[in-house]
């Protein structure tokens, strides 16, 4: 196995996995980096608990072509994504799997357009985390357990066994039936609180808490679950009551896009906000609140990326 992307999530997803494989291939981001790794290894705290050797680590996805493995899970930022497919198709043979461990909407989508649908799985990962340092992560908290899925039923025991593994290895993880439905649930908090926090710069619980943003997320959220419902998954009313007390527990958390746009970085929005207004536009629904939000934080965006 390998893991693409070592910063907090997929360091967390990394050491769980070398508990039970010990050859699993950490692909970090430059050989220095990989070097690090190698030299310090996976230090895991909070609500999660690590401390792992790292024997195998590389510098680049093309390093992987010497012995390509049979399951690469992706843990990089979204908007990596596009790139890492193009690095992967270099190293890519019949019966790899690609799984999506990515925030957003639609990523083992775009792996099953480009690999083929039995190429790619799903996970939807519950917990909250921050990379310290190369290698050193913070887990604010886990919702266990993590949920995973197959875009085609033929890739269903290779999910089991990759399920298996992250459980034995302490990272709680359960193959579904319907992987799209447990992204939906996590998204429609992600996708809307992600953009208001971003664009206030404050934390999920000050954002519920004061009335002008919460009035916002209200109505987002009634905007995505109508986009949901379009899509084929219709979660009711009441589902808001469980996003509410999921959100209690996770209230002093800051989304990652603060820290994006703090550090003058890329974010995710394509994936998050912006897969809500597309699929919106496709189904021919009005989303105005979504819209409005998700372009404030493509033009906070824009202040540096485009200068």
């Amino acid at each position: 196995m390998a893991v693409v992307g070592i910063g907090a999530t997929g360091a967390v997803l990394a050491a769980a996995l070398i508990k039970q494989r010990p050859d699993t291939v950490l692909v970090a981001s430059s050989e220095t980096k990989a070097q690090t790794l190698k030299e310090n290894g996976l230090s895991v705290s909070g609500a999660l608990s690590f401390n792992t050797p790292v024997e195998r680590a590389v510098g680049g996805v093309s390093a992987l072509a010497e012995a390509p493995p049979e399951v690469v899970i992706l843990a990089t930022k979204t908007f990596h994504l596009p790139k890492v497919l193009d690095e992967l198709a270099a190293v890519f043979r019949p019966g790899m799997k690609i799984v999506s461990a990515h925030n957003g909407l639609g990523t083992e989508d775009l792996i099953a357009s480009r690999f083929g649908p039995e190429a790619a799985l799903r996970m939807s990962l519950n917990y909250g985390v921050g990379l310290e340092a190369p290698g050193r992560v913070q887990v604010a908290f886990f919702n266990r357990p993590n949920h995973l899925g197959v875009v085609d039923a033929a890739s269903q025991a290779v999910g089991r066994e990759l399920a298996e593994a992250l459980t034995r290895g302490g990272l709680d993880t359960e193959l579904v039936p319907d992987i799209k439905l447990f992204i939906w649930k996590k998204m429609i908090m992600k996708c809307t609180m992600a953009n208001i926090c971003a664009v206030t710069d404050r934390t999920i619980r000050a954002c519920l808490d004061d009335p002008p943003t919460r009035r916002i997320a209200d109505a987002c959220f009634q905007e995505i679950l109508a986009v949901a419902k379009a899509k084929g998954y219709d979660l009711g009313q009441g589902y808001l009551e469980q996003v509410m007390g999921y959100l209690d527990k996770v209230g002093a958390h800051k989304d990652s896009m603060c820290v994006d746009l703090a550090n003058h970085a890329p974010t995710e929005i394509e994936f998050l906000g912006g897969k809500v207004c597309s699929y919106a536009e496709e189904a021919g629904l009005n989303v105005p609140h979504y819209q409005v939000m998700t372009d404030l934080v493509r033009a906070l965006e824009n202040n540096y990326l485009k200068g």
